[in-house]
Formats: structure tokens, sequence, C-alpha cells
């Protein structure tokens, strides 16, 4: 018994191959594409929600002259961090480098450490992980992690913002 051969001869199924490939490429491509509009609108929405919350915390900076409580700037620096963090969230998303990542994770911690009213192993471990993503960023953060390919050009995902800002946090 032989086995079942194929109709078409050889060449003409590379050829064909070659079509699927190229049409999965394009619709990555396409997923892609709107899988980044997806993110610049939820960057926009962020955005948007900042901007709205900066009406309260002007609000509770005027309450601060009158208020004799500390609660009240308590209150006042959860805000401020809030913002801070979004903000450090939107440059995130808008930058795709893992630096906007770490910086998003050393101010939320750093939120947590400050507002927050934990013990002193949850302080331990939040001082020893803000230590940590400082080592991460000083001996594992090397400029080929997330900014360029192997073979030295740009990454896509950097490329397309064709700009880098020296307004880094620490490093």
């Amino acid at each position: 018994m032989k086995p079942d051969t194929p109709s078409q001869p050889f060449y003409r199924r590379i050829h064909l191959r070659h079509k699927e490939r190229r049409a999965t490429q394009i619709m990555r491509d396409q997923v892609a594409a709107v899988a980044s509009l997806l993110e610049m609108l939820l960057s926009v929405m962020v955005l948007v929600g900042l901007l709205v919350s900066t009406i309260p915390i002007a609000q509770e900076m005027v309450s601060l002259w009158f208020s004799d409580n500390t609660d009240a700037f308590q209150t006042f620096l959860g805000h401020a961090f809030n913002l801070v963090i979004g903000i450090e969230f939107i440059k995130m998303l808008a930058k795709h480098s893992p630096g906007s990542a770490l910086e998003v994770l050393l101010y939320a911690i750093a939120r947590q450490m400050i507002l927050g009213h934990g013990s002193a192993v949850e302080n331990l471990i939040s001082v020893a992980s803000i230590g940590l993503i400082f080592l991460i960023r000083k001996f594992v953060f090397v400029p080929s992690f997330g900014s360029t390919m192997p073979d030295g050009h740009t990454a896509p995902d950097l490329a397309e913002s064709n700009h880098h800002d020296g307004d880094e946090t620490f490093g």
C-alpha cells in the first residue's frame, strides 16, 4: 500500500506555506496594531481620570490650612501618591520600557510603605523590595534589556516612539 501523495507538486506546496506564513504575519501585525490602539485609548482614559482627580486634591490642599489633625495630611498624601503612580503608569504604557515598569513598582511599594500601617516585617519586606528594584536597575537592567535587539537595532516597540527621555528617576 502506497502512502497518499499530495495532488500538488512539491514546489507548489512550499509556495502555499509561504503564503500562509505571510497571511499569519499580516494578521499578527493587525492584532498588534489594534492592541496598541486600545493601549493608547486606555492611557488617554487614565490621563483624563488623573486630570479629574487633581481637582479634589487641590481642594484637600486648601483644607490642610484649616485642619489641625494629621489625618487630613495622610489623605492628601495618599491622593498625591495615587496621582504619581497614575502618571508613572501612563508613562509605562506609552514608553514600553522595563525601566518605567520598575518605576511604577517602586512608587507603589513606597506608597504602601509610607501610608500603610503595616507591621515591622511588612516594612522590612517593603525596604528589601525597594532595594531589590535598585539592584535590578543597577546590575541586571543593561541597555540591551528591552531597548535593543541582539543585532544592535532598536527594539520594535521602542522604535515607534523613536526617542528616549533622560529624566530617569534613578540609575
